[in-house]
């Protein structure tokens, strides 16, 4: 048997990790439709890696149980990477709520029960988490710890305000959800960590740059201390670091990779709106 690499959301970012942690395994690549599913593998197959493709919808825990069963049949699941989400310009509350909040809780718990010795996972989050003011100790321990069925339920994410508001909540879940699945992974010698980055040039990206806040997003890169848009090489290389052997003693932690503009947000000279 092979060891396996499963990428959710295999866009610019997942294809980029997968490249870095792969060698030597089998990577099974799980999109929202067959079709795209399809043509990631193709990109990694002519990067010399063996692939599977699968649709799987994220926020669908059937899909998402019928990935972990033929990852499992490939061989030791070594490595997870959830990138796959929706942004604000993209979806409405409700989708956004359902694919970035639940989607990720639930797999994480899914992944969390199969996860080969010595595995590790990432999600690929947002800076965006970090913008939306403090939840209680209560709230911020109910995103990290309440079973991901509860989630949509809790009534302060039913009452997020707008689709922005809606991607800030998913995402603070996202960096407190792996501090909470952090325990359970270690029961199976796995880790589990967050990048959170910035604008990093991808399809997402693009439909954000160009889409109704575009001015606020374009204005972000201008101001922020990297001046520019990051690539996925630029959280491929983090994430390596975090899910491989120099990595063994991260677990639970969220990376900030944003060029700064969460510096820029809190104390640049018109701190609070860039």
């Amino acid at each position: 048997m092979t060891d396996v690499t499963v990428v959710i959301g295999a866009g610019g970012i997942g294809q980029a990790i997968a490249r870095r942690i792969s060698s030597g395994r089998h990577i099974l690549v799980a999109n929202h439709s067959q079709e795209s599913a399809d043509e990631a593998a193709r990109v990694l197959e002519g990067a010399g890696f063996e692939t599977t493709a699968m649709q799987a919808d994220v926020s669908d825990r059937v899909m998402v149980q019928a990935v972990v069963r033929k990852a499992q049949e490939i061989g030791p699941i070594m490595a997870l990477v959830q990138a796959a989400g929706v942004s604000p310009s993209q979806a409405p509350n409700e989708a956004i709520l359902r694919v970035d909040l639940y989607g990720t809780a639930m797999l994480l718990e899914e992944f969390g029960e199969v996860m080969a010795p010595g595995g590790s996972g990432v999600v690929i989050s947002s800076q965006s988490g970090y913008r939306m003011p403090a939840l209680t100790a209560e709230q911020d321990a109910l995103l990290a710890t309440a079973p991901a069925e509860e989630l949509l339920s809790l009534d302060f994410v039913k009452g997020v305000k707008d689709t922005l508001h809606a991607y800030q909540m998913s995402k603070r879940c996202n960096s407190l959800r792996v501090r909470g699945e952090a325990v359970h992974w270690a029961k199976r010698n796995a880790r589990i960590n967050a990048i959170s980055p910035d604008i990093i040039v991808t399809p997402l990206a693009h439909d954000e740059l160009h889409g109704e806040r575009a001015r606020f997003y374009q204005e972000m890169l201008r101001r922020m201390p990297a001046g520019r848009a990051g690539t996925p090489d630029e959280v491929a290389a983090p994430a390596a670091l975090i899910m491989g052997p120099e990595g063994g003693f991260i677990t639970g932690s969220d990376f900030l990779i944003d060029g700064g503009a969460t510096a820029t947000f809190f104390y640049g000279s018109d701190a609070g709106t860039a």
